[in-house]
């Protein structure tokens, strides 16, 4: 089954392979990013933190409509009760009751108040079981309001917090996935990277195995010294080593690449290096604008500000004078059935109004309010900070992103001149023209341009993938980069 899973990976992503490579994923670096961005464990965290961030935004949202609920609590009493009497007295009477009510309510936050006005309608039977008698006590149609007067409008706050709290969501989902593919680059391009090293040792393994055996012939008839030979068989035995350490570095390179693509320890995996980047310039202002209007740091910095301010208001509204009012007008009515309860249905009102004046508290709500201010404050200074980095952090990006092209170009152009001046250097060696030490610095220049070479590409990738996240816009195709995944939550 994992075998064919692998195989329906590999037709998507990288096209059909031959029969006799059918065990192995052969990767080029887009196959890889897409495969990451499908099964990555980093994307599906990604996913899970944003359905996060959305369903807590459906919760605010449902803050501002209409609740609709039905309750009900029957109940059982046979118990002796204090009873008062209607002199005033009280005495303790045995009491066998069974009641019941039913109540509907429709309930609708004021986010511009705080407060919540309602409409309910009730019925309640109480059933005296000791003496069969039954009543009913009805309100059709009860409206009301109630509000702090002075409190904290958590309402007020949530409409200008949760916004921007889900758009820093939204956003940081789309940078995250753009943040997988830069670091599916570094994992691509270090496989690559050990590949290449496993297969310049073994190379310079064969060239100085074959070195070692001339070199015996030519020390017998005196063409060569005693040092020199010694030499080639110290660099025959340490070529032999720098195999098997790059053999173990490609097995940690590939498991890496393996845990990160989520692919089975059975995956074989080879890569199809790219032969060219693409050479485009981005604009410093572009660039800036896009990071200002699509990145979360903007979002971030704005809601931490605004965080603050809430936490003032809050430490402000506790530190003063509560207020608490309650308003309700309505029907009511009592009978011995349903239907008298329902009947001649009477006026009722009430009203309540409920102060609470911090009189002695210490200065803890003065010093809550300093706190809170000192947080502002901070928040602010951060916010600034934190912005004039990122403006920085863009500018310098983009700075190196349009040089690295020019810079993988003669990366690549001193890697195949290095090679092709190793091979000369291999047919002057065998001449006997040049020295053993002219021959090793050609072979060492050679494995540097070529190592040289792998890291620019690696550069140039991770930085085009980095931009991407912080501007969300394709510039090679001067496209918006449109995340599929938030599709279904707009």
């Amino acid at each position: 089954m994992k075998k064919i899973f692998i195989l329906l990976i590999l037709s998507t992503f990288c096209g059909r392979l031959p029969a006799a490579e059918a065990d192995t994923l052969r990767l080029t670096l887009d196959g890889a990013i897409d495969i990451a961005r499908q099964m990555s464990p980093s994307v599906q965290s990604a996913r899970n933190s944003f359905l996060s961030a959305y369903w807590n935004y459906r919760y605010y949202r449902a803050n501002y409509l209409p609740s609709v609920t039905l309750t009900s609590s029957p109940y059982i009493n046979k118990e002796m009760n204090k009873i008062t009497q209607s002199d005033g007295t009280a005495m303790f009477i045995r009491q066998d009751q069974f009641g019941a009510d039913l109540t509907l309510k429709i309930n609708q936050n004021i986010s511009l108040t705080g407060g919540s006005v309602f409409l309910k309608s009730s019925l309640n039977r109480l059933d005296e079981l000791q003496n069969g008698t039954t009543a009913y006590s009805s309100q059709p149609l009860v409206i009301g309001y109630e509000q702090s007067l002075f409190g904290f409008n958590s309402l007020k706050w949530d409409r200008k917090i949760e916004p921007i709290r889900y758009r820093e969501a939204k956003k940081q989902y789309a940078e995250t996935l753009e943040l997988i593919s830069a670091s599916t680059c570094s994992h691509f391009f270090t496989l690559a990277s050990a590949l290449n090293e496993l297969d310049m040792a073994r190379q310079n393994f064969a060239s100085a195995d074959t070195l070692y055996r001339m070199a015996q012939g030519r020390y017998e008839i005196g063409t060569i010294t005693e040092n020199e030979m010694l030499q080639l068989e110290i660099n025959r035995l340490n070529e032999e080593t720098n195999v098997m350490d790059a053999e173990i570095s490609l097995r940690e390179a590939e498991q890496s690449m393996r845990s990160f693509l989520a692919l089975g320890d059975d995956v074989e995996i080879g890569l199809t290096m790219p032969d060219s980047v693409p050479d485009f310039q981005v604009p410093v202002p572009r660039a800036m604008d896009l990071a200002l209007c699509n990145s979360p740091d903007p979002e971030y910095y704005d809601r931490i500000i605004k965080q603050g301010e809430s936490n003032l208001a809050y430490a402000k509204a506790n530190a003063r004078m509560k207020a608490d009012l309650y308003v309700q007008f309505g029907l009511s009515q009592t009978g011995k059935d349903i239907a008298q309860s329902f009947s001649h249905l009477m006026h009722q009102e009430y009203a309540s109004v409920t102060l609470s004046v911090p009189i002695l508290d210490w200065g803890r709500g003065r010093g809550k309010v300093k706190e809170a201010k000192s947080q502002l404050a901070l928040a602010q200074t951060t916010a600034e900070q934190g912005m004039n980095d990122f403006r920085q952090n863009v500018e310098k990006l983009v700075m190196q992103f349009n040089m690295q092209a020019r810079k993988v170009g003669i990366a690549s152009l001193t890697s195949r001149r290095s090679t092709q001046r190793h091979s000369v250097a291999m047919k002057l060696f065998v001449m006997g023209r040049i020295g053993i030490l002219d021959l090793m610095n050609a072979i060492t220049e050679k494995n540097v341009a070529k190592r040289s070479f792998i890291n620019a590409m690696s550069t140039y990738w991770t930085l085009y993938y980095t931009l991407r996240s912080m501007t969300a816009y394709d510039f090679e195709h001067n496209t918006e980069i449109a995340n599929e995944g938030l599709l279904l939550y707009k």
